[in-house]
């Protein structure tokens, strides 16, 4: 369930949606999609009302979903060609569009390989190729890296830039806070239906959190914490043997680990993901 929310995307940003399982991401997609009416409120695409002009507006859409849906009885570029048919592109569009398509994607060699010769970095790659197929305006990203080893990760990052480049607007949901980081111009960060959070990371992070966190770990974090956390930590939080301690200078903290030789001191620059807990906690959500 979704209640009061109300976000801008710009044309040619790339706009995040964030927040832990059951906050309302897919919900929202969907009602952005057309595939679920909303109780209340009036969602535009420019000139389009949702979902009265759903189907209209599905045309300037692509969608890469969270789970990879290929057809394994086509080549790779047979599934671009076959999912073009859909959008009524004739077969000389789609001879001039697949090449551009598969080299952005890193897949010219693989053009003629079945699905399942496919890594799972390759079928993500070819999955965020046929979102594009129809040449959207929108893309419609739902966890576009799940499951990817770092260089694959990467790969999609550099395409996905690309594309914001050539001025498509990118909706990216990912729980990976380093993608959305890298990545988003604007994001909202949703719980229990409700925005709680909005701007860019770099905004985020300078006014959500302190800009150095200190990350303490060992047996004796506790003894640690009750002598030393308060006083050198400007918040703190433990999270089973180590101590997040969020401040701005941390003097304080390397005195006060001098007399405690077995304990693991590694400092480092505040992110986006030490936003989002904040916000949202550190327990595990289920659904």
């Amino acid at each position: 369930m979704v209640r009061g929310l109300s976000f801008d995307i710009l044309p040619g940003e790339c706009f995040g949606l964030l927040g832990p399982n059951g906050a309302g991401k897919t919900t929202t997609l969907k009602i952005l999609l057309g595939l679920v009416t909303a109780t209340s409120g009036d969602v535009r695409i420019g000139e389009s009302s949702i979902p009265h002009d759903a189907r209209t507006v599905r045309q300037r859409i692509g969608v890469m979903p969270q789970m990879d849906n290929l057809d394994p009885d086509f080549t790779v570029e047979e599934n671009l060609r076959v999912y073009g048919r859909y959008f009524g592109l004739a077969a000389a569009v789609l001879a001039q569009r697949i090449p551009v398509l598969l080299e952005l994607v890193g897949l010219m060699n693989k053009a003629h390989s079945r699905i399942g010769e496919l890594s799972g970095g390759m079928k993500r790659r070819l999955t965020l190729a046929r979102a594009l197929i129809n040449d959207p305006d929108i893309l419609v990203l739902d966890e576009p890296t799940t499951g990817l080893d770092p260089q694959a990760r990467h790969v999609i990052w550099a395409g996905l830039r690309r594309l914001t480049q050539q001025g498509k607007t990118l909706v990216l949901t990912t729980h990976f806070m380093e993608e959305a980081e890298r990545l988003c111009d604007h994001l909202v960060i949703i719980d229990h239906g409700k925005i709680i959070a909005e701007g860019s990371p770099r905004a985020l992070i300078a006014d959500q959190i302190e800009p150095r966190v200190s990350e303490i770990d060992g047996e004796q974090t506790a003894e640690w914490v009750r002598h030393y956390a308060a006083q050198c930590c400007d918040r703190f939080e433990v999270s089973d043997e180590t101590l997040y301690c969020y401040h701005r200078d941390s003097t304080a903290i390397k005195i006060a680990l001098q007399d405690y030789p077995g304990l693991r001191h590694v400092e480092r620059t505040a992110n986006l993901e030490d936003v989002f807990i904040k916000l949202t906690g550190r327990e595990l959500r289920d659904n």
